[in-house]
Protein backbone atom coordinates (compact mmCIF):
# COMPACT_ATOMS: atom_id res chain seq x y z
CA UNK A 1 0.00 0.00 0.00
CA UNK A 2 2.40 2.79 -1.55
CA UNK A 3 0.62 6.20 -1.14
CA UNK A 4 -0.89 7.66 2.27
CA UNK A 5 -4.32 8.79 2.91
CA UNK A 6 -4.76 11.91 4.74
CA UNK A 7 -7.90 12.31 7.19
CA UNK A 8 -8.64 14.42 10.72
CA UNK A 9 -8.95 12.14 13.80
CA UNK A 10 -12.25 13.93 14.38
CA UNK A 11 -13.44 11.89 10.82
CA UNK A 12 -12.10 8.38 12.00
CA UNK A 13 -13.71 8.96 15.07
CA UNK A 14 -16.87 9.40 13.66
CA UNK A 15 -16.37 6.46 11.50
CA UNK A 16 -15.61 4.07 14.15
CA UNK A 17 -18.60 5.37 16.36
CA UNK A 18 -20.74 4.06 13.77
CA UNK A 19 -19.20 1.57 12.76
CA UNK A 20 -19.17 0.24 16.18
CA UNK A 21 -22.76 0.43 16.95
CA UNK A 22 -22.88 -1.45 13.81
CA UNK A 23 -21.09 -4.33 14.57
CA UNK A 24 -23.17 -4.69 17.80
CA UNK A 25 -26.30 -4.59 15.85
CA UNK A 26 -24.81 -7.09 13.11
CA UNK A 27 -23.59 -9.61 15.80
CA UNK A 28 -19.98 -8.88 15.15
CA UNK A 29 -17.72 -8.78 17.83
CA UNK A 30 -17.06 -4.66 18.28
CA UNK A 31 -13.06 -5.22 19.23
CA UNK A 32 -12.63 -5.80 15.36
CA UNK A 33 -13.22 -2.14 14.84
CA UNK A 34 -10.27 -1.54 16.83
CA UNK A 35 -8.20 -4.07 15.39
CA UNK A 36 -8.51 -3.17 12.13
CA UNK A 37 -7.59 0.52 13.02
CA UNK A 38 -4.49 -0.44 14.59
CA UNK A 39 -3.37 -2.31 11.32
CA UNK A 40 -4.82 0.25 8.98
CA UNK A 41 -4.30 3.77 10.73
CA UNK A 42 -1.27 3.13 12.93
CA UNK A 43 -2.94 3.83 15.90
CA UNK A 44 -1.93 2.14 19.70
CA UNK A 45 -4.34 0.50 21.77
CA UNK A 46 -4.11 3.26 24.30
CA UNK A 47 -5.00 6.67 21.72
CA UNK A 48 -8.19 4.02 21.05
CA UNK A 49 -9.01 3.49 24.79
CA UNK A 50 -8.59 7.06 25.86
CA UNK A 51 -10.45 8.56 22.04
CA UNK A 52 -7.46 11.17 22.09
CA UNK A 53 -6.76 10.71 18.38
CA UNK A 54 -10.04 12.57 18.00
CA UNK A 55 -8.25 15.87 18.71
CA UNK A 56 -5.34 15.18 16.23
CA UNK A 57 -5.32 16.94 13.11
CA UNK A 58 -4.04 14.63 10.87
CA UNK A 59 -4.48 10.60 10.61
CA UNK A 60 -2.45 8.50 7.64
CA UNK A 61 -4.30 5.39 6.58
CA UNK A 62 -3.80 2.94 4.54
CA UNK A 63 -6.31 2.62 2.30
CA UNK A 64 -8.92 6.12 1.80
CA UNK A 65 -11.51 5.93 4.16
CA UNK A 66 -14.36 5.30 1.70
CA UNK A 67 -12.93 2.13 0.76
CA UNK A 68 -12.12 0.96 4.69
CA UNK A 69 -15.65 1.60 4.65
CA UNK A 70 -16.90 -0.24 2.00
CA UNK A 71 -14.84 -2.85 2.91
CA UNK A 72 -16.33 -3.02 6.75
CA UNK A 73 -19.62 -3.20 5.49
CA UNK A 74 -18.60 -6.18 3.24
CA UNK A 75 -17.62 -7.76 7.03
CA UNK A 76 -20.88 -7.23 8.22
CA UNK A 77 -23.10 -7.93 4.91
CA UNK A 78 -20.65 -10.52 3.63
CA UNK A 79 -19.12 -11.71 6.63
CA UNK A 80 -15.79 -11.20 4.91
CA UNK A 81 -13.09 -11.75 7.55
CA UNK A 82 -11.20 -8.77 8.92
CA UNK A 83 -7.88 -10.42 8.53
CA UNK A 84 -8.77 -9.85 5.37
CA UNK A 85 -10.01 -6.44 5.13
CA UNK A 86 -6.40 -5.51 7.10
CA UNK A 87 -4.92 -8.23 4.73
CA UNK A 88 -2.72 -9.39 7.86
CA UNK A 89 -2.98 -11.70 11.31
CA UNK A 90 -1.16 -12.22 14.07
CA UNK A 91 0.61 -15.39 14.52
CA UNK A 92 3.01 -16.52 17.21
CA UNK A 93 5.32 -13.80 16.96
CA UNK A 94 4.68 -12.63 13.51
CA UNK A 95 2.51 -10.62 11.71
CA UNK A 96 1.38 -12.71 8.17
CA UNK A 97 -0.10 -11.42 4.93
CA UNK A 98 -3.17 -13.01 4.17
CA UNK A 99 -5.42 -12.56 1.41
CA UNK A 100 -8.44 -14.76 0.49
CA UNK A 101 -6.26 -17.05 -1.63
CA UNK A 102 -4.79 -18.60 2.13
CA UNK A 103 -6.51 -19.98 5.09
CA UNK A 104 -5.84 -17.93 7.60
CA UNK A 105 -3.85 -18.87 10.27
CA UNK A 106 -5.42 -20.31 13.44
CA UNK A 107 -4.04 -19.65 16.74
CA UNK A 108 -4.15 -23.64 17.54
CA UNK A 109 -2.29 -24.33 15.09
CA UNK A 110 0.81 -22.37 16.84
CA UNK A 111 1.07 -25.43 18.66
CA UNK A 112 2.48 -27.41 16.23
CA UNK A 113 5.22 -25.51 16.09
CA UNK A 114 5.71 -26.27 19.82
CA UNK A 115 5.08 -29.82 19.19
CA UNK A 116 7.46 -30.06 16.04
CA UNK A 117 10.65 -28.04 18.62
CA UNK A 118 9.06 -31.17 21.39
CA UNK A 119 9.24 -33.92 19.00
CA UNK A 120 12.63 -33.10 16.09
CA UNK A 121 14.80 -36.08 17.38
CA UNK A 122 16.79 -33.69 14.82
CA UNK A 123 16.23 -30.12 14.44
CA UNK A 124 18.43 -29.78 11.68
CA UNK A 125 18.28 -30.75 7.89
CA UNK A 126 14.80 -31.06 5.77
CA UNK A 127 11.81 -30.26 7.08
CA UNK A 128 8.67 -29.64 4.90
CA UNK A 129 5.69 -27.91 5.13
CA UNK A 130 3.11 -29.57 3.42
CA UNK A 131 0.30 -27.11 2.20
CA UNK A 132 2.11 -24.31 3.07
CA UNK A 133 -0.37 -21.95 2.79
CA UNK A 134 0.29 -18.58 4.09
CA UNK A 135 3.66 -19.97 5.29
CA UNK A 136 2.93 -19.86 8.73
CA UNK A 137 4.03 -23.41 9.54
CA UNK A 138 7.21 -23.00 7.36
CA UNK A 139 7.90 -19.46 9.09
CA UNK A 140 7.47 -20.89 12.72
CA UNK A 141 9.39 -23.96 11.81
CA UNK A 142 12.37 -21.71 10.51
CA UNK A 143 12.03 -19.86 13.73
CA UNK A 144 12.24 -22.54 16.03
CA UNK A 145 14.52 -24.72 14.50
CA UNK A 146 17.34 -22.44 13.30
CA UNK A 147 19.55 -24.94 11.58
CA UNK A 148 17.32 -26.64 9.65
CA UNK A 149 15.80 -25.94 5.97
CA UNK A 150 12.22 -25.35 5.47
CA UNK A 151 10.22 -26.99 2.43
CA UNK A 152 7.31 -25.35 1.66
CA UNK A 153 4.62 -27.15 -0.60
CA UNK A 154 1.32 -25.61 -1.95
CA UNK A 155 -0.91 -26.62 -4.91
CA UNK A 156 -2.02 -22.68 -5.34
CA UNK A 157 0.42 -20.09 -6.84
CA UNK A 158 -1.29 -17.54 -5.15
CA UNK A 159 -1.28 -18.72 -1.75
CA UNK A 160 3.05 -19.51 -2.36
CA UNK A 161 3.36 -16.25 -3.36
CA UNK A 162 2.12 -15.01 -0.20
CA UNK A 163 4.25 -17.45 1.16
CA UNK A 164 7.08 -16.10 -0.48
CA UNK A 165 6.30 -12.37 0.32
CA UNK A 166 5.79 -13.71 4.25
CA UNK A 167 9.24 -14.87 4.21
CA UNK A 168 10.66 -12.03 2.59
CA UNK A 169 9.26 -9.18 5.04
CA UNK A 170 10.24 -11.35 7.90
CA UNK A 171 13.80 -12.32 6.74
CA UNK A 172 13.78 -16.16 6.65
CA UNK A 173 13.90 -15.87 2.54
CA UNK A 174 17.39 -17.83 2.73
CA UNK A 175 15.99 -20.42 4.93
CA UNK A 176 12.51 -21.59 3.60
CA UNK A 177 12.11 -23.13 -0.16
CA UNK A 178 8.90 -22.88 -1.89
CA UNK A 179 7.34 -25.74 -4.47
CA UNK A 180 4.35 -25.72 -6.52
CA UNK A 181 2.53 -29.21 -6.49
CA UNK A 182 0.46 -32.00 -4.59
CA UNK A 183 1.89 -33.09 -1.46
CA UNK A 184 4.99 -34.39 -1.14
CA UNK A 185 5.67 -34.61 -5.01
CA UNK A 186 8.15 -31.78 -5.74
CA UNK A 187 10.43 -32.85 -3.39
CA UNK A 188 11.11 -35.86 -4.92
CA UNK A 189 14.58 -35.22 -5.23
CA UNK A 190 15.19 -35.28 -1.59
CA UNK A 191 13.00 -38.95 -0.62
CA UNK A 192 14.21 -40.61 2.28
CA UNK A 193 16.16 -37.54 3.47
CA UNK A 194 13.61 -35.47 5.71
CA UNK A 195 13.60 -34.84 9.70
CA UNK A 196 10.18 -33.77 9.83
CA UNK A 197 7.09 -33.00 8.23
CA UNK A 198 4.26 -31.47 9.56
CA UNK A 199 0.79 -30.21 7.91
CA UNK A 200 -2.22 -28.35 8.82
CA UNK A 201 -3.82 -30.39 5.68
CA UNK A 202 -7.53 -29.99 4.58
CA UNK A 203 -9.74 -31.95 7.04
CA UNK A 204 -13.43 -31.13 6.80
CA UNK A 205 -15.71 -33.45 5.93
CA UNK A 206 -17.41 -31.86 2.34
CA UNK A 207 -20.97 -32.25 3.82
CA UNK A 208 -19.49 -30.30 6.81
CA UNK A 209 -18.86 -27.25 4.63
CA UNK A 210 -21.85 -25.58 4.60
CA UNK A 211 -22.62 -25.90 7.91
CA UNK A 212 -19.35 -23.66 9.10
CA UNK A 213 -19.70 -20.13 10.03
CA UNK A 214 -20.37 -17.76 6.83
CA UNK A 215 -16.77 -16.17 7.25
CA UNK A 216 -15.19 -19.20 6.53
CA UNK A 217 -17.04 -21.03 4.19
CA UNK A 218 -18.16 -17.95 1.86
CA UNK A 219 -14.35 -16.48 2.02
CA UNK A 220 -11.88 -18.69 2.56
CA UNK A 221 -10.49 -21.41 -0.15
CA UNK A 222 -12.47 -24.50 -0.23
CA UNK A 223 -8.95 -26.13 -1.62
CA UNK A 224 -7.59 -25.71 2.04
CA UNK A 225 -10.84 -26.84 3.89
CA UNK A 226 -12.18 -29.86 2.04
CA UNK A 227 -10.72 -33.13 2.98
CA UNK A 228 -13.29 -35.40 1.26
CA UNK A 229 -16.37 -37.64 2.47
CA UNK A 230 -14.95 -38.46 6.09
CA UNK A 231 -12.43 -35.52 6.02
CA UNK A 232 -9.59 -37.55 6.00
CA UNK A 233 -8.68 -37.94 2.02
CA UNK A 234 -5.94 -35.42 2.72
CA UNK A 235 -4.24 -37.24 5.98
CA UNK A 236 -4.99 -41.14 4.62
CA UNK A 237 -2.99 -39.15 1.51
CA UNK A 238 0.02 -38.33 4.13
CA UNK A 239 0.16 -41.25 6.16
CA UNK A 240 0.37 -43.82 3.03
CA UNK A 241 3.29 -41.57 1.18
CA UNK A 242 5.79 -39.81 3.87
CA UNK A 243 7.41 -43.31 4.92
CA UNK A 244 9.59 -43.10 1.89
CA UNK A 245 10.11 -39.27 2.23
CA UNK A 246 11.14 -39.23 5.84
CA UNK A 247 14.42 -40.68 7.85
CA UNK A 248 14.25 -43.35 10.44
CA UNK A 249 13.27 -41.72 13.19
CA UNK A 250 11.96 -38.48 11.55
CA UNK A 251 8.83 -36.75 12.85
CA UNK A 252 5.11 -37.13 10.70
CA UNK A 253 2.89 -34.61 12.79
CA UNK A 254 -0.39 -33.01 11.69
CA UNK A 255 -3.60 -31.27 12.73
CA UNK A 256 -6.65 -32.75 12.65
CA UNK A 257 -10.28 -32.08 13.41
CA UNK A 258 -11.82 -33.06 16.82
CA UNK A 259 -13.03 -36.26 16.95
CA UNK A 260 -10.96 -37.46 14.12
CA UNK A 261 -7.82 -39.04 16.74
CA UNK A 262 -9.16 -42.59 16.91
CA UNK A 263 -8.90 -43.24 13.06
CA UNK A 264 -6.18 -41.37 12.31
CA UNK A 265 -4.21 -43.28 15.14
CA UNK A 266 -5.74 -46.74 13.57
CA UNK A 267 -4.43 -45.65 10.31
CA UNK A 268 -0.88 -45.03 11.23
CA UNK A 269 -0.82 -47.88 13.78
CA UNK A 270 -2.31 -49.89 10.16
CA UNK A 271 0.27 -48.48 7.77
CA UNK A 272 3.26 -49.98 9.70
CA UNK A 273 5.78 -47.65 8.96
CA UNK A 274 5.38 -45.26 12.15
CA UNK A 275 6.18 -46.36 15.94
CA UNK A 276 5.51 -44.04 18.62
CA UNK A 277 2.19 -42.57 18.02
CA UNK A 278 1.17 -39.77 19.84
CA UNK A 279 -2.27 -37.73 20.16
CA UNK A 280 -2.05 -34.41 21.48
CA UNK A 281 -4.85 -31.87 22.46
CA UNK A 282 -5.50 -28.45 22.27
CA UNK A 283 -5.31 -25.99 25.09
CA UNK A 284 -9.31 -26.41 24.73
CA UNK A 285 -8.39 -30.11 25.29
CA UNK A 286 -9.76 -30.96 21.95
CA UNK A 287 -7.47 -33.48 20.29
CA UNK A 288 -5.65 -31.81 17.33
CA UNK A 289 -2.49 -32.95 16.63
CA UNK A 290 -0.88 -36.12 15.75
CA UNK A 291 2.28 -37.50 16.28
CA UNK A 292 4.21 -40.22 14.55
CA UNK A 293 8.15 -41.29 13.75
CA UNK A 294 9.47 -42.88 11.25
CA UNK A 295 10.66 -46.56 12.57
Amino acid sequence: MGEKHLISGLQLWQWRNTALQAAIATHVPPAEVDWLLLEVAGLDRLALRLESFKNWPQIQLQLPLEELDRLWQRRLNDRLPVQYIAGVTPWRNFQIAVSSAVLIPRPETEFLIDLALASASNASGNWADLGTGSGAIALGLADTLPKATIHGVDYSLEALAIAQTNARNLGFADRIKFYQGSWWEPLTFLKGQFSGMVSNPPYIPTSTLPTLQPEVVNHEPHLALDGGTDGLDCIRHLIEISPSYLQPGGVWLIEMMAGQADAVRELLQNQGSYCKIQIHADLAGIERFAVAYKS
